[in-house]
């Protein structure tokens, strides 16, 4: 089951003076991790933030980083292009240890989109208009009607599922164009939603888009959420892996320790650079 809990409505004046103090995206702390910048911020923060795009006439283009994201990322430049376009939160155990090894310190908190999303829809200052789009035919309308029963001041719909055509997406933009809602969510995993959203999302057509994986899949009942305990000892991977051994095992068995190895390569980076350098100067000294 999913739980919601409310933290409580975000005061307008609060969104104000946080707008005030961060202006803008480029304002925002960020820690480098294998070349995504990622935004160094407590939930309340995070939601504040969103909330002020929300509130004024504005538009953000929001990601969650995990292990596997970062792998992609460092392996495909385009990946990293695509990623700079975007506000970065951290999700998962793996960009916590990277912080931890590349800054001595983790994340304020882990900003994963299938708790984030829905407290940002319970945290809401006003009433929101939201559409849905990704995941197979079906999934989206029931995650709709789960948010809609977890936040009914909001307004849900379904723009149109992943899988449609590519002489479809003119018609789906065009839809999009003539709705603009406050929120776009797409489903289509990393990076086919951040590259959609960076194609078609803009100012002109909503406020905030945000790429949010398999959170669908949890919403509509399709995909089981770990056990309160596992999350919070934050291996919520393993319980993936356990259902859906195939698919993933390439993303976690493989894919987390490569994602370990490259930040340590880029924590030790710098020493052996340093190294080297001290080296040659020693030998023109000679």
């Amino acid at each position: 089951m999913l739980h919601v809990p409310v933290i409580g409505i975000v005061a307008y004046d609060a969104v104000d003076r946080l707008a005030e103090a961060l202006t803008l995206d480029h304002r925002l702390a960020t820690r480098v991790i294998l070349g995504s910048h990622i935004a160094v911020m407590s939930e309340t923060a995070a939601l504040q933030f969103v909330h002020t795009h929300l509130c004024r006439d504005d538009h953000l283009k929001l990601a969650f980083c995990n292990a596997h994201t970062a792998n992609l990322a460092a392996m495909r430049h385009e990946t990293q292009a695509l990623m700079d376009q975007f506000t970065i939160l951290p999700d998962g155990l793996g960009i916590d240890l990277a912080s931890g090894i590349l800054y001595g310190a983790m994340f304020p908190a882990n900003l994963n989109g299938t708790d984030f999303v829905p407290r940002l829809f319970a945290t809401s200052p006003t009433a929101l208009n939201v559409l849905l789009l990704g995941s197979h035919p079906g999934v989206a309308a029931r995650a709709a009607s789960r948010l809609q029963k977890l936040t009914p001041q909001h307004r849900f719909g379904v723009l149109h599922h992943g899988y449609f055509d590519k002489s479809e997406e003119a018609a789906i933009v065009h839809r999009l164009n003539l709705a603009r809602p406050d929120v776009l969510l797409v489903a289509m995993g990393n990076p086919a939603q951040e590259a959609w959203i960076a194609r078609h999302c803009s100012k002109a057509n909503c406020r905030v888009a945000i790429g949010v994986g398999a959170l669908f899949d949890f919403l509509a009942g399709d995909a089981i959420r770990a056990p309160w305990i596992v999350r919070t000892m934050r291996m919520e991977w393993l319980w993936r892996l356990g259902f859906e051994p195939v698919r993933l095992f390439r993303r976690y068995v493989i894919g987390n320790p490569l994602f370990l190895f490259r930040v340590l390569q880029a924590r030790l980076r710098p020493k052996v650079q340093d190294f080297q350098k001290r080296r040659v100067l020693r030998a023109r000294q000679l």
